[in-house]
């Protein structure tokens, strides 16, 4: 009977070895992750409407990029030169920030898909198994011992209903009898079921789903604050490239201005040979010509440091050998100035249709509503329907004949009078107070966003007239340097006179170029903020 038992036992334990083992296989980690990002990835791509933009580069680190997504194979390309288009694909594709922004949406996806399985039929399988040896008085030998606990042993579901009802049903099997090796025992079993079925509070779909549908609507609210971050991040990266060129050109000016002065201290000292410059002239032009030097310096290094810092934004090493195409603007000074299509009040009704940020702070307004119908809900009394069921096996027969007419049946309520509501009562009240401050931020975000509208239009408006100011400045800037070389030849302005000129000209071909960015960024942002900023899968823009 030893020996039986004993082969009885090995044969078990190898059976459960080699079920776990399969089921390990089969479940490998590789698996969850593949089956999570495929989940998460179908609730992504249903929420995701057209009007948020493109559906592109949302995708984690760790998982294969779509098709639409910017796969960038030589981040420093042959020529070292990045064009714009180019930085902000690079941007798009490694800047870290974007990468989080990525996982937020991921991570909340996520969340979804662990409410979602509250309502999935969800399956369990126990097992409660010891092995005991101990000795036994006046024998030679140990008395070895399989506990297997048929309670503890079993195979079922449960499931939560969407009016909240719960269903639980599982099957016990008696191990015991069947491992004792007794030929006249098979397997038993035993079937019990149960359901609980909320009457009064927390019954309801609306109330049963609640938690659901908040999930539902933050992964919705989610991938709107994505596509609304694009939007503000290619502006971001937009801005940073031509502010990198803009001290660039700073640089070139800084320089031009210094070679100039120094031609001309070179000029007046031949001249003080000739007897037609004092030596007070020299000395002023020698001062101005430090003073360039210096400027020039600076310059190069504020240049420097600039675009090492962009380097950063594009998650690119510091001592990447790069730099920004200069022909960029260029290309922005073709363009030229233009003027919104849209009158403010127009561009503010479009911004209040468009803006992804608007509409999640509307429909959380809706969200409080609902959270004070369900706190009211908790108020009332509680009284729910239960009933089960407990039928058990022949002894001596098989596992799947089971005595429905000689089960345990079993039909009761139970309930809760709301005597003690006092937590209840002031999370009903903190919900009413939410309701209110909420509907108060939406109305605040409304007229922010009215506000941004307005101001991003004049900022437009401003930045077109400035730029013209400032071209008139710089042809202004550039006769004076022409008038002031020849009258001082003429003997008929001081040398002062010149180099103040040339300070000035310095300074309107600066101004011209901060202009010129600061429209082009400005129109951005107008679209940026009206809404309807579209970004391609590039990285880049469209209207």
């Amino acid at each position: 009977m030893l020996c039986n038992f004993r082969l009885i036992t090995l044969l078990c334990g190898g059976l459960c070895t080699a079920i776990i083992l399969g089921m390990t296989g089969a479940c490998s980690p590789e698996y969850y992750k593949a089956e999570a990002d495929e989940e998460v990835y179908n609730i992504i791509d249903s929420k995701w409407q057209g009007s948020f933009g493109r559906k592109a580069n949302y995708t984690v680190s760790d998982v294969p990029p779509s098709p639409n997504d910017i796969q960038i194979e030589e981040p420093v390309p042959s020529s070292k030169v990045l064009s714009l288009a180019k930085a902000v694909a690079i941007a798009t594709a490694h800047n870290r920030d974007y990468q989080k922004q990525k996982e937020d949406l991921y991570l909340k996806a996520l969340d979804l898909t662990l409410e979602r399985h509250q309502f999935a039929r969800q399956w369990f399988g126990t097992i409660d198994a010891k092995y005991l040896r101990h000795p036994v008085p006046g024998r030679d030998n140990d008395e070895e011992e399989l506990k297997i606990s048929g309670d503890n042993t079993k195979l079922g579901f449960t499931q939560l209903l969407a009016d909240g009802a719960i269903v639980s049903a599982g099957i016990g099997f008696d191990w015991a009898r069947f491992l004792t090796g007794d030929p006249s025992t098979s397997l038993g079993s035993v079937l019990s079921a149960s359901i609980t079925q909320p009457l009064l509070r927390g019954a309801g779909r609306r109330i049963a789903q609640e938690n659901l549908t908040q999930s539902e609507r933050n992964a919705l609210y989610e991938i709107r604050s994505f596509n609304r971050f694009r939007q503000e991040f290619v502006v971001s990266i937009v801005n940073d490239y031509y502010r990198v060129l803009q001290q660039r050109d700073k640089v070139t000016n800084a320089e031009n201005n210094y070679k100039r002065v120094l031609k001309s201290k070179e000029r007046l000292e031949m001249e003080l040979k000739a007897g037609i410059r004092t030596r007070i002239d020299v000395d002023e032009t020698e001062q101005n010509v430090l003073r360039a030097q210096n400027n020039y310096v600076e310059a190069q290094q504020r240049y420097e440091q600039s675009l090492d810092e962009f380097k950063i934004r594009l998650s690119l090493p510091t001592d990447a050998d790069i730099e920004l195409d200069q022909n960029e603007l260029n290309a922005l000074e073709k363009i030229g100035i233009s003027e919104p299509n849209y009158t403010p009040d127009a561009a503010i009704e479009t911004a209040l249709l468009q803006r992804l940020d608007l509409a999640n702070t509307r429909d959380q307004v809706d969200d409080a509503v609902r959270k004070v119908i369900v706190t009211a809900d908790g108020l009332g009394a509680e009284l729910n329907l239960t009933g089960g069921i407990d039928v058990g096996s022949r002894e001596k027969t098989d596992i799947d004949s089971l005595q429905f007419h000689d089960g345990t049946y079993t039909l009761g309520l139970s309930g809760d009078l709301p005597l003690d509501r006092k937590e209840e009562r002031n999370i009903y009240r903190t919900a009413i107070i939410a309701l209110e401050r909420q509907q108060r931020e939406y109305d605040n975000e409304m007229d922010n966003v009215k506000l941004n509208v307005r101001q991003a239009y004049r900022q437009l408006i401003e930045k077109a007239e400035t730029y013209k100011i400032q071209k008139l400045s710089l042809d202004l800037a550039e006769r004076r340097v022409e008038s002031n070389e020849l009258l001082l030849d003429a003997g008929r302005v001081t040398v002062r006179i010149l180099l103040e000129s040339e300070d000035a000209l310095v300074e309107a071909q600066n101004n011209v170029t901060a202009a010129l960015v600061d429209h082009a960024i400005a129109k951005l942002s107008f679209f940026r903020d009206v809404g309807i900023l579209q970004v391609m899968p590039d990285g880049m823009w469209e209207q």
